[in-house]
Parts: structure tokens; sequence; C-alpha cells
């Protein structure tokens, strides 16, 4: 049986077929250690953190046409032999990679498949050494409108996956979320005790820290509650069937390709996450909304630093399997209001645009998200097991990251935009 081309071909081999058969399998497997050889010469051969060579591995992403996706395939195609079954409904951010012609063209295939209906996710995870699940809606705008949709693509929708790595002894790195921490326990203390300054009672830790929600009509942790029972679904498959596995929780990845404008790659009524909210006002010259007065605390990780993460996680096993790894840059603190401030002064530097005269005006959460929203107030992470198990720090400053994005940003929007404007004014 064999899977090309996003199609599936099932059958049986007649018995004068056989020598035919395995001539093709012979020969298939010589082209493949040639290629393997061209990539090693390239890119040399990889060890991981114990010195163990790599071996080249067959990896079914699913999610790899998103933004965390699209960045994790450049890694694997530039940076190493590995190669990619890449699983999503759309694939415009990595038209690059899958363009004809490239050096790494026979390693990286793309399969539009809806997960909730598509019969095929199976037989391509049976092809695979390690299946990564990225597929997710993720976008806070969506948890008060579309809660069962939510609910439904963060835990139902994961279901078949955990399910098919079980049955099929594969490994499996999913993506969760720092919002299944939900609150610090410090946003519950007075506004003037002296233990909201005790990391004890903000710092967020994998196998330490509470997950505090808010109530059930806060339809806003949607997300966060499927998200922590696919977790604790996956951790007692691990336990009870040994199911290898790697949990990730990303905390504000931020770099080029995130999320979409309004608009232009994206619908227009629709409201992204912060980061393209903000790049969306800068390009358009309008005040930034800060929800709640922007008061929310966010740590920020440069999505290249975080990729080098989630490869250590795929190259090394053995220290991986069975942890669940915060992904994040304790470093890069900052309120959404110092966010909005740096993007204004980051963005007028790389766009040459003068500082707007009214740079942000403050909205209330119901006016900006609707009834049932609510948030947490700090997300800082605790760096210890992932420094421990795969010696992973990050590097990227939050200001050299902020003007990598907002330059990726302005140069590839900031031409629709001024045409979408002009379009609107002239109807």
């Amino acid at each position: 049986m064999a899977l090309r081309n996003g199609s599936y071909d099932g059958g049986f081999v007649a018995v004068g077929e056989e020598v035919e058969v395995e001539e093709e399998k012979e020969e298939e497997e010589e082209e493949e250690a040639a290629a393997a050889m061209v990539v090693t010469t390239r890119v040399g051969v990889r060890r991981n953190l114990d010195g163990e060579q790599v071996r080249p591995l067959k990896l079914c992403i699913i999610g790899a046409g998103g933004f965390i996706g699209s960045h994790l395939c450049e890694k694997l195609m530039w940076d190493t032999h590995h190669s990619v079954l890449a699983v999503d409904v759309y694939g415009d951010k990595i038209q690059h990679l899958l363009a004809p012609g490239k050096s790494w063209s026979d390693r990286i295939e793309f399969y539009k498949i809806n997960i909730k209906h598509d019969s095929r996710l199976e037989g391509l995870i049976k092809l695979s050494d390690l299946v990564i699940n990225l597929a997710a809606i993720c976008t806070p705008a969506d948890y008060n409108t579309r809660p069962l949709d939510t609910i439904y693509s963060n835990f139902i929708d994961a279901l078949p996956v955990v399910q098919y790595c079980r049955v099929n002894h594969k490994r499996l790195i999913h993506f969760s979320t720092c919002e299944v921490y939900g609150k610090t326990i410090g946003s519950f203390l007075p506004a003037d005790s002296p233990l909201k300054k005790d990391p004890a009672y903000y710092i967020l830790k994998e196998d330490e820290s509470p997950c505090i929600f808010g109530p059930i009509e806060k339809q806003r942790w949607s997300y966060a509650c499927a998200k922590q029972l696919i977790e604790r679904l996956i951790y007692a498959e691990g336990a009870e069937n040994d199911l290898e596995f790697t949990i990730v929780r990303p905390f504000n990845w931020i770099g080029p390709r995130m999320d979409f404008i309004p608009g232009i790659d994206g619908p227009s009524e629709s409201v992204p996450r912060v980061l393209a909210c903000f790049s969306n006002n800068l390009m358009r010259g309008e005040p930034l909304k800060l929800v709640d007065g922007g008061q929310s605390q966010r740590t920020f990780v440069y999505i290249k630093d975080a990729i080098e993460a989630v490869l250590r996680m795929i190259e090394n096993p053995a220290r991986a399997n069975g942890h669940i790894f915060n992904v994040g840059n304790p470093h890069n603190e900052l309120t959404v209001r110092e966010l909005a401030e740096l993007m204004t002064d980051v963005y007028c530097k790389v766009s040459g645009n003068p500082r707007p005269a009214v740079p942000t005006i403050d909205v209330t959460s119901m006016e900006f998200y609707g009834q049932g929203y609510d948030d947490s107030d700090k997300r800082i992470p605790d760096m210890t097991i992932i420094k421990k198990q795969l010696e992973w720090e990050p590097k990227t400053p939050v200001y050299d990251l902020m003007e990598s994005t907002l330059t990726y940003q302005h140069t590839t929007y900031a031409q629709a935009v001024k045409k979408a404007m002009s379009k609107t004014l002239a109807n």
C-alpha cells in the first residue's frame, strides 16, 4: 500500500508481480540512500545531545501549514535529513517548501486533509516514525463566539490522533498551550499583598502549578479546558498503555507568518491574536486597542528559538518522552500595554512612518470580545525541566524578535492594506 500526492492506494500484489515489486523496492531504497548521502554532505551528520547519530525520521505533522508548522517544516527541510508528511487544510504558508525542483522536494509531501473527516489520516500515521499534532482553534476571539468548535477542535478532533498513535505504536509530540495554567494564585491575593512578589505565586511549573479557570459562564476558558483534558488523556495513555509522548506548552511564540491580517489573508470580520491585531492597526494608522487597560502580563519567545527546542524533542526521545515542557522566554516579559508601545516604536522604525498622535485607546473586554470573556494575569514559564532535559534556553531578546517580525509584517502586508483601505474609501 502507498500514499502519494494526497491519495491513498491500497490493494494486493499478484504472485507474478512479486519480482518486479522487489526490484522496484530495491531501486527505491538505492535512491533513498543516495538522496540521504547528498543531504548528509550538505548538513553533516546529526547527533543528539548524548552524542548518538540521529537517523532520518519520517514525521507526520498535523497542522503543518500553520504558523508553527511552517517554521518547523523549514527547519526540518533546511537543516536535517528528516522527511515530512505535511497534513493541513491549507498549505499557503509552506508553498515555498512545496515548489518542485528543491533539494528537499523528495522529503516533503502535502496532504490536504481535514482530520475530522478523512480516513487517510491513520494511513499517514502508520507510515511515520513520529506524529506531531499542531492542529487547533487557538484564537481568543473564537473562544467566546465558537466555544463548541473550540472544544471539538482541541479535544474531540485530537482523540483519533492519540488513539492511532497508541494502536500503531507511534511516538506523539502534542502541542498544548500555556493557557492550561489559567490564572495564577497571585491573582487572587489582595492588590497590596507582599506575597504577590513571591515567585511561588505566579511562576508556572509543569509539575507543580495548579490549573485555575474562571466560572463556566466565562466561555473564554473553553480552549484551556479542552487542552488540559487532552493532556490528561495523553498522560493516561502513557501510564496505562505505554504511549510514548511529549507535551509542549508554548508561551507566546512570535515571528513571521503569525496569524492573519483581516481582509488581506483572512476574513475581514475575524479578530486575530494580539500581534497580528496590533500589526493590522499599525499598518492602517489606527490606534491599538488595549483590552481592559492592557494590564495582563505575557512573555514572548522568538519562533526560531522555540523551533530549536522542538527539534531537540524530536531527536532526543530518551530525554523528551513522558515530559511536559514549557517553551518560552521568562526574560521577555511585558504587559500588553508595554507590548503596544514597543510595537509602535519598532514599526515606526521599520516603516519610516511617524509615531501616531494617539497610539492606543482603552476598550473593555465586553466591547472587544463580547460576553463571557475572562483573562489570566501573568504567564511566566519556569524553565527548569526543559533546561535540564534538553539543555535548551531561548536566545533572542524581545526587541530583536519584534523588529524581525514587524519587518516581515510591513514588507508582506503594508501595500495590500493600503490598497484595501483605498478601495473602501472609494466605495
